[in-house]
């Protein structure tokens, strides 16, 4: 391994640290498909008024 290699440095995350991160990701994603969603209700209704 040479002495600037970034896989070196990578952070380890624990047990609990990876859990809080995996419910982060998933509230982030729906509140994604949430606007998506809306945005989409929200054009067709505009378009048929």
């Amino acid at each position: 391994m040479s002495e600037n290699d970034p896989l070196k440095d990578t952070v380890k995350l624990t047990p609990a640290e990876e859990k809080a991160r995996r419910k982060r990701s998933i509230a982030v994603a729906l509140t994604l498909i949430g606007l998506v969603a809306l945005f989409y209700v929200v054009t067709i209704a505009k378009m048929g008024a």
